[in-house]
């Protein structure tokens, strides 16, 4: 059995490295099945600028988050989304 942490690292490779959209919406979905908030907008972030097919429920989610942080911290959120693309 590969342990969620392997998943995960194979899982932010292909979306980080590769541009794979379906990796970076798989991502999203384990961050919302966890309830993170921050890695969550990251990941929302980056599957939106890799085209993933994102629904309702994943902008009602990060909605609901970005609507309870500071718009300092949303700014250091989209920092760090456009360093994980970059990288």
């Amino acid at each position: 059995m590969t342990s969620t942490r392997v998943v995960t690292a194979r899982l932010t490779e292909r979306a980080c490295h590769q541009g794979d959209a379906d990796a970076a919406l798989a991502l999203l979905d384990q961050s919302m099945l966890l309830r993170h908030r921050r890695i969550a907008l990251i990941r929302y972030l980056l599957a939106q600028q890799l085209g993933a097919p994102l629904q309702a429920r994943h902008h009602d989610y990060v909605r609901k988050v970005a609507a309870r942080l500071s718009a300092e911290t949303l700014a250091r959120i989209a920092g760090a989304a456009r360093a994980r693309m970059r990288s």
